[in-house]
């Protein structure tokens, strides 16, 4: 599984893998997302937990009842499941994520509901 998506203006998406886990139901989504300074910010959320590593840049997360969060190259984030974020690149480059979502497998395949963009 790797196919390439145009989102919003200035966000790609990348999906590089879609697997079962041993866990009965449940299986992971793997994706590249890159976002352009330009790029809107994008609210939305998973029918998983979703564990991403910033690859590229510098991102800032905003998680639903919680100040943002700055992530840069190297570090970390985590999302809980059903939970509306929104990410935006807060650098002056490309910036980009591999994100995880772990989901029931009869949800992995609908796609992030897209709440609002702004």
């Amino acid at each position: 599984m790797s196919s390439t998506e145009q989102q919003a203006s200035g966000i790609k998406r990348t999906d590089l893998q879609q697997h079962d886990l041993s866990i009965p139901g449940r299986e992971v989504v793997q994706n590249r997302l890159d976002i352009s300074p330009e790029a809107p910010t994008f609210e939305h959320k998973h029918p998983g937990e979703e564990i991403i590593y910033v690859l590229e840049g510098s991102l800032e997360y905003q998680v639903e009842g919680k100040p943002p969060t700055t992530v840069n190259v190297g570090e970390v984030f985590f999302v809980p499941a059903e939970t509306i974020h929104a990410v935006k690149n807060v650098g002056t480059g490309n910036a980009a994520e591999l994100a995880h979502v772990c989901c029931r497998t009869r949800e992995a395949t609908r796609r992030a509901s897209r709440v609002s963009a702004g």
